[in-house]
């Protein structure tokens, strides 16, 4: 592949926190290239949240190598790789992580507010996300006024705050029904289209592996099937 923004080389992870140590990931390889949307799928217990974890430098790695658009993410120090994270990448979860007492337009600016922005612009920068994502008429409505669809909608908004180069999806789809999957599909199959940013989404969802232009298969911490683009 060429023009790789991901690539990880023989990375192992051992979770040690049990008496029997779980190798979750086992001498593991890849490449995602710059602009790609990515289903990572297999079975539960297989590594895929492993691997998104490590990929992104959430996790630390006991073996090999995770490089993110060319920076070895084993030299950065903690501080160095938070603030990496903050100006580089964004975060989509399955239980969408927002703040109850925050409004919508509120939790979208945080990340902002947190990375240093100045309030006028964090506010502006989050109105345009959630405009993005169609809440322009929601800014103000806190997560329970919002359906479970409009939530991770904000979670989405929330995740291209900073403009990352990437957006790391954990079962993006795994709460909604299937419309609201559709429809989070649709807008996220938009996003990757218009605006060029590089996806990695971890589902069990055959409908989300079926929008992505590639599937990484896995099984027991390694990749059975790296897939082909047109899969």
């Amino acid at each position: 592949m060429t023009d790789a923004i991901i690539r990880a080389v023989n990375v192992d992870k051992i979770y040690r926190s049990t008496a029997t140590p779980v190798h979750a990931l086992k001498s593991v390889s890849l490449e995602v290239v710059r602009g790609e949307m990515v289903a990572v799928m297999g079975p539960s217990g297989c590594g895929k949240t492993t691997l998104l974890n490590c990929l992104s430098g959430l996790d630390s790695i006991d073996r090999g190598e995770v490089l993110i658009d060319g920076e070895l993410l084993g030299g950065l120090s903690d501080d160095e790789l938070s603030d990496y994270r903050a100006r580089r990448m964004g975060f989509v979860f399955q239980t969408f992580n927002l703040l109850p007492v925050l409004s919508a337009v509120e939790n979208v600016e945080l990340p902002l507010l947190l990375a240093g922005v100045p309030t006028g612009r964090a506010r502006t920068g989050a109105t345009e996300r959630l405009a993005l994502v169609g809440l322009a008429d929601r800014l103000d409505h806190t997560p329970a006024e919002l359906s479970v669809g409009q939530r991770q909608r904000v979670a989405i908004a929330r995740s291209l705050a900073n403009d990352p180069a990437i957006v790391w999806a954990d079962e993006p789809t795994g709460n909604l029904d299937s419309e609201n999957e559709r429809e989070v599909m649709d807008l996220l199959t938009r996003l990757n289209r218009d605006r060029g940013q590089t996806f990695v989404i971890v589902t069990h969802s055959e409908v989300v592996g079926a929008r992505a232009h590639r599937v990484i298969r896995m099984r027991d911490g390694v990749i059975e099937d790296h897939g082909s683009s047109g899969d």
